[in-house]
């Protein structure tokens, strides 16, 4: 791909990368190329593509468009998510340390506590935004030091540059999971990280029809470490998915500006609600790290976090909605209510969640593109329904 195009803004480049345009027929949309192997034309020297666990031209214009947007060396995609991440955590040996976020993804707190503990790569969780904390915490075996920024699902801020400074002066690698941002607000390679990842599933597609994980690396020697692994794992991409993928993508840029400020009125109308006892969010001047934040990003994103007094309240909120979806996951044109006790975070436990700030009465809301007014109008004809039942709790 031509990387001339680096010369663009980033919402030139979603939609007008140079291998969207097949060469042969001049489709303004790449070929799906269904096929898993490839006839070679030499017998002693192959093509570029000879089996399609190992490269498929679809896979390579997304792996190419999203290393492009994040300004990387070579790009990575995978079959989910997590797959991105498990594949990231394989660059590491038995002895090795992570220092990980305290309040990452269940998913994540899953893979680091069930599985590489049973390969012996040792772990500590730590409050990323305490900087003192995080130099404190490093041990002569550290190895990665893994951010999530915003964090998932309380929104906290890390410093991405001091965090790698940090991590440099003791030779550790940096990964950070961009999938709240995307590189449409945020670019941690440009900050110094070694390796950026993405659920892909989420604002990178936009549209709840693919699950996907996506990586992108610095250099061409990691991308070699890490690209052994995805072929060795065999964990890719399929090429309709690959496909979807691109076309989500190339609307990124109008739907999170849009969702984002959705996201700002509706914040702003909840920090208001009496019902409401906290409102996580990172575009408002009162939020932990703001400053960092902006710094760091261009924006403050369409996911927001608020807390109800209960669970019995929760309830009554979530079940009297009429617009968003309560569901999973996060990033799409409907807007996406989750629960993270027994969603997102259903895999951390009870007591680990409670530690971390994820209550009983926490709700995540990842805004989507309806109508910012019916949106407004929705969640407070529930909030008021959900406050009678403390009215009822008062009276008995």
């Amino acid at each position: 791909m031509s990387r001339s195009q680096n010369d663009f803004d980033i919402e030139t480049r979603l939609t007008s990368q140079s291998a969207f345009i097949d060469s042969a027929t001049g489709a303004v949309n790449p070929p799906i190329h269904y096929s898993s192997t490839f006839h070679q034309h030499q017998f002693d020297q192959f093509g570029p593509y000879d089996y399609s666990r190992s490269g498929n031209p679809t896979r390579k214009v997304l792996e190419d468009m999203i290393a492009d947007l994040e300004g990387g060396a070579k790009g990575f995609a995978f079959a989910s998510g997590m797959a991105a991440i498990s594949s990231a955590f394989m660059l590491l040996s038995a002895g090795d340390h992570v220092l990980i976020s305290e309040d990452v993804y269940g998913g994540t707190f899953r893979m680091i506590t069930q599985v590489l503990s049973r390969f012996k790569i040792e772990h500590t969780f730590v409050n990323m935004t305490d900087l003192s904390e995080v130099a404190r915490s490093f041990q002569p075996n550290t190895k990665v030091v893994y951010v999530e920024t915003p964090s998932n699902p309380l929104l906290h801020i890390t410093d991405i540059e001091e965090v790698v400074r940090l991590a440099k002066a003791k030779n550790c690698f940096v990964f950070v999971d961009n999938t709240f941002m995307t590189p449409f607000l945020q670019r941690p390679l440009e900050l110094g990280a070694d390796i950026v990842i993405h659920s892909a599933t989420k604002f990178l597609s936009g549209h709840s029809d693919v699950v996907a994980g996506l990586a992108v690396v610095k250099d061409e020697q990691l991308a070699e470490q890490l690209g052994y692994i995805q072929n060795a794992f065999g964990s890719i991409l399929g090429v309709h998915d690959c496909w979807l993928l691109l076309r989500g993508m190339k609307t990124l840029g109008v739907r999170l500006k849009q969702s984002s400020q959705s996201a700002n009125e509706i914040a702003l109308r909840l920090q208001s609600h009496p019902l409401i006892e906290a409102v996580y969010y990172p575009g408002f001047t009162t939020h932990p790290g703001h400053s960092v934040h902006f710094r760091q990003s261009s924006g403050a994103g369409a996911v927001l976090s608020f807390s109800l007094p209960n669970q019995a309240t929760t309830k009554l909120f979530v079940e009297s909605l009429k617009i968003p979806v309560f569901a999973v996951s996060l990033g799409a044109v409907e807007s996406i209510l989750s629960y993270p006790a027994t969603m997102s975070h259903a895999a951390m436990p009870k007591k680990e969640r409670e530690k971390r700030g994820i209550t009983d009465g926490l709700l995540r809301l990842s805004v989507g593109l309806e109508n910012v007014d019916d949106l407004i109008k929705d969640i407070e004809q529930a909030l008021l329904v959900a406050s009678k039942i403390g009215e009822v709790t008062e009276h008995v």
